[in-house]
């Protein structure tokens, strides 16, 4: 069987769910899968240019990419309470007008977020998202658009709440939040995603069985990240729609495509992403 390219982000969440696969404890069951990890916005890059067959993506990505774009039920990190927080530099005046805003990627999510819910615009600027909060310290902007673990550690960094964007989001849409998923292009066929849907299935329940052993894995990528960081990362950002995207799952990501929509992010032409059928396979 030909290689499959296989892209994930370094955070604990991913890094969490593929241990049991990276470790070689779960069995790939007949597929060479090639693993490569990469920040979420190279990530998405990737997936926009066709560089992997399977890749984490942004949800707002794959709305872009339409119906070409197919999505596995495994790997999602979807849920309540998981989305980006909208900061501001310590010395921040509420009466003050922002000027320079930091986001973490064109194509994230968080991105679409601040657009649809600060439509009037700012001197917006893309960088890292582990780049936002320093510079935010260091006065170098106004506002961050922040994801993963700055929700767990911006207070004790000085930072200042202006927003939770998830929340504004679930409050409209009386949804959870599409963060990021799987995403595969047109080339696999579908027995094949489903093979790995299984091995993803497979190594996700290994790493809850094996939670200290996965640490490791973890720090491996995000070494900067306490143990307590990364444990509160995995409850957080690792649940049963992880595991199985399921119904709600799918009427989710409805409801951004429809949020993104209403937006002006996406052409309503080309469709929504396909979510593989299910369920996912044992």
């Amino acid at each position: 069987m030909a290689p499959i390219h296989l892209a994930l982000s370094t955070c604990p969440n991913d890094t969490f769910l593929i241990h049991g696969l990276y470790s070689g404890a779960v069995d790939a069951r007949g597929l060479d899968l090639r693993l490569h990890f990469g920040d979420v916005q190279e990530l998405n890059e990737g997936l926009r240019a066709g560089r992997f067959q399977v890749s984490k993506g942004s949800y707002a990505l794959a709305l872009q990419l339409g119906r070409t774009c197919r999505v596995l039920r495994v790997g999602s990190a979807l849920g309540f309470g998981v989305g980006p927080l909208l900061l501001a530099r310590p010395d921040w005046q509420p009466d003050e007008v922002p000027k320079r805003v930091l986001c973490p990627g064109a194509d994230t999510t968080a991105t679409l977020l601040f657009r649809a819910l600060y439509p009037e615009g700012s001197d917006l600027h893309q960088v890292v998202f582990s780049d936002i909060m320093p510079a935010l310290q260091r006065g170098e902007a106004d506002w961050g658009v922040c994801i993963h673990e700055g929700r767990f550690t911006y207070a004790e960094s000085g930072l200042r709440l202006v927003a939770d964007l998830g929340k504004r989001f679930e409050s409209a849409a009386q949804s959870p939040l599409p963060l990021g998923g799987l995403f595969a292009g047109p080339e696999l066929e579908e027995a094949t995603l489903q093979t790995l849907e299984a091995v993803l299935a497979d190594s996700l329940r290994y790493g809850w069985q094996h939670r200290n052993e996965a640490a490791e894995t973890m720090g491996r990528f995000a070494q900067e990240l306490s143990r307590d960081v990364m444990d509160q990362h995995v409850d957080l950002y690792v649940n049963a729609w992880t595991a199985d995207l399921g119904e709600v799952g799918a009427r989710a990501i409805a409801r951004l495509g429809d949020f993104a929509e209403r937006a002006g992010w996406m052409d309503p032409s080309i469709g929504r992403p396909t979510i593989l059928s299910g369920p996912v396979p044992l």
